[in-house]
């Protein structure tokens, strides 16, 4: 594992713009410059972290606690209210890829275009096609309009892409979790190897493949880094946290 970062997130915080009346949008366009008709409400507040190279960070925490935000800034995905987030290197980000689909488009050719999103070359991602679509595995629909995909074959494309763009960061949201069993096994497989070469961040509620998997982990509570250290020492302060919460409303 080399010792220089290639995610660095520095003070980040998120605010969003939220209106309480139908028409306060407007007014904000209108007349936004006098005064202020929305209430902010902080997703991500002061959160500062790095991520080795070739290091594996797994990011816990309650529902509604930040980490899906935390993931799309780190991929581009929406800016930082406040704060920096410095990247190196290409990142595939599994959770935001299919989000980029054309629904019109058949599979083949939004593989040629998550491809392009990736910043792989056409010719690359063309001569790939075929092994996007075995791992894939939805048989006849790589060549259907994505429209008459359910949502776990969408998902399956979406990896499949991510999976052949030689990324060097691999962003991996709980999202993901659907499809068949094969499939999943398919998906961890990938990355437990993914991991021996190259950054991994993850997000999921399973904590016992994170254990496993992670090298440090990150709890976000409330928007901020509550804990960040050693994988297995940070899930079981998670544990005792809301199993302690789960015993207060009994």
């Amino acid at each position: 594992m080399s010792s220089d970062p290639v995610i660095s997130c520095s003070n980040v915080g998120k605010a969003f713009q939220l209106y309480l009346r139908r028409n306060d949008q407007l007014k904000q366009a209108l007349f936004g410059r006098w005064k202020q008709f929305y209430h902010q409400h902080w997703v991500l507040k002061d959160v500062s972290f790095k991520v080795q190279q070739g290091e594996t960070v797994g990011i816990i925490g309650r529902n509604g606690a930040g980490k899906t935000t935390l993931l799309q800034i780190i991929c581009g995905i929406t800016r930082p209210t406040q704060g920096a987030v410095k990247v190196a290197g290409r990142i595939a980000p599994i959770l935001a890829l299919g989000s980029g689909f054309d629904h019109e488009l058949t599979g083949r050719e939004n593989a040629l275009i998550g491809g392009a999103i990736l910043g792989v070359k056409r010719s690359v991602i063309e001569a790939r096609l075929d092994q996007v679509a075995a791992f894939a595995d939805i048989g006849e629909f790589f060549y259907q309009p994505l429209k008459m995909y359910s949502t776990g074959m969408a998902a399956r494309l979406a990896f499949a892409v991510c999976a052949h763009a030689d990324a060097d960061i691999l962003i991996v949201d709980e999202a993901l979790s659907v499809g068949d069993a094969d499939f999943q096994a398919k998906c961890d497989a990938y990355i437990h190897n993914f991991a021996k070469r190259g950054t991994i961040i993850v997000v999921s509620h399973d904590l016992e493949m994170l254990s496993m998997l992670c090298d440090r982990i990150i709890w976000i509570d409330d928007g901020a880094v509550r804990e960040l250290g050693d994988s297995r020492a940070v899930i079981e302060g998670y544990r005792h946290s809301t199993d302690d919460k789960a015993t207060a409303t009994l």
